[in-house]
């Protein structure tokens, strides 16, 4: 509901001045704090994304070191398996 109230008041020299005032039972609309919540919210999804990144990151990293690691696992029995198998001939071709 919106109410105008009309004020009138006569100066000691007679001179009339008139106030209007407009009275509303709406609330306000926040000016400037929504902006800030909103970027707020906003600074924290780009640092969320950005550690997430970065974690992924080195989630990659890590298997790909393990992968690494279990190619030269794999290579290292391998050259032991030749080793035994050259063994075994020299054995087998000696006797």
């Amino acid at each position: 509901m919106t109410e105008e109230r009309v004020t009138e008041t006569t100066d000691a020299e007679g001179n009339t001045h008139t106030r209007t005032t407009v009275i509303t039972d709406e609330p306000r609309r926040g000016g400037g704090g929504t902006w800030v919540v909103l970027l707020l919210i906003l600074a924290a999804v780009v640092i969320g994304v950005i550690v997430f990144t970065q974690m992924s990151g080195a989630e990659v990293a890590k298997d790909t070191a393990i992968a690494d690691a279990a190619n030269e696992v794999g290579d290292a029995a391998q050259q032991a398996g030749d080793a035994v198998q050259d063994v075994a001939d020299e054995v087998t071709d000696g006797e």
